[in-house]
């Protein structure tokens, strides 16, 4: 199980990479693996606002569809585009060109609210 320590993560299995107020999203290792083929990923809340916590989108594997949830209230300022004809990369890369949005920071004491690696894998058992 890849957890990568300089990443903070969610008990919703999402990992958040923060470079002053941009903090990139994706699922985790974890994740991917448990939902399988990822074959669709639905994101239209682009250039909208939003609170911690909110839906932003969708993942559809094979076996199931599993809502997102935003780790941190911010405006959602991208989406990894390439998922669209290539959604295939979060399972092969999900830390990596797996990354599915980007958020403008709009409440940074949030990320204090965020796991580290030794949390997050005490969430998964691992």
């Amino acid at each position: 199980m890849n957890v990568p320590s300089n990443l903070k993560y969610t008990k919703d299995h999402e990992w958040i990479s923060i470079d002053g107020d941009i903090a990139t999203v994706g699922i985790t290792d974890f994740a991917q693996g448990e939902l399988g083929d990822i074959v669709y990923i639905e994101v239209e809340t682009l250039d909208e606002t939003m609170a911690i916590e909110e839906i932003f989108g969708s993942v559809e594997a094979v076996k199931t569809v599993s809502d997102l949830f935003l780790p941190l209230s911010g405006e959602i300022i991208e989406f990894n585009e390439s998922l669209e004809t290539k959604p295939e990369k979060v399972n092969s890369d999900p830390y990596g060109e797996g990354w599915m949005i980007k958020i403008k920071i709009t409440n940074p004491e949030e990320i204090d609210q965020l796991l580290d690696d030794k949390a997050y894998i005490k969430v998964i058992g691992a």
